[in-house]
């Protein structure tokens, strides 16, 4: 089984493209926010990406469980996992295959985020938009444009196309039978 981790910022479309990579290949999946509690961030993100931004500081041990488990037992070719940072955090990196990074314009992944509030609300998601657009402005963006410049450095496919999910899937599917074998 090879271990396939998409990567990328908030709304760039990993749980979608993993979903569809999923139903396409007949293969197991393992969504990250499914998997995250409230040890996972650092407490002051700011704070954390002024210090250097050192992303082993995100902490998933349930995550890395499930993945250890369903790749002893499961036989399917690929295992999909959701993995916003690909490679670069040491208690995950070695278990990962490949990295295919959606490398999605910001403005893009912004407009999903806001799309994704907007037509999925939650109790608090409408108030949360502007609380969101708040940090945006403060330091999320930076901490975006960060993260990936690391997790390109080690990826192994990187997508800049905006495309529909289909396309995006298929490309990586492609990519998986003609290189990744």
């Amino acid at each position: 089984m090879k271990v396939v981790a998409i990567s990328g910022v908030s709304g760039c479309g990993k749980t979608s493209v993993i979903k569809q990579l999923s139903k396409t290949l007949s293969c197991p999946y393992i969504l990250f926010d499914d998997h995250t509690d409230e040890n996972t961030y650092p407490n002051d993100m700011n704070l954390w990406f002024q210090n250097g931004a050192d992303l082993s500081n995100i902490e998933t041990p349930r995550l890395i469980n499930k993945l250890r488990t369903i790749k002893t037992e499961c036989a399917e070719e690929y295992l999909f996992i959701e993995e916003p940072f690909g490679r670069c955090r040491e208690s995950i990196s070695m278990l990962i295959d490949y990295v295919v990074l959606l490398d999605m314009p910001m403005e893009v992944c912004l407009s999903r985020v806001i799309m994704r509030n907007i037509q999925h609300p939650s109790c608090d998601s409408l108030n949360s938009i502007p609380n969101y657009l708040s940090m945006y402005d403060d330091h999320f963006r930076e901490i975006y444009i960060g993260t990936t410049n690391q997790v390109r450095k080690s990826s192994d496919l990187i997508i800049h196309d905006v495309d529909s999910i289909e396309s995006t899937a298929k490309s990586i599917s492609n990519w998986l039978k003609s290189n990744a074998n």
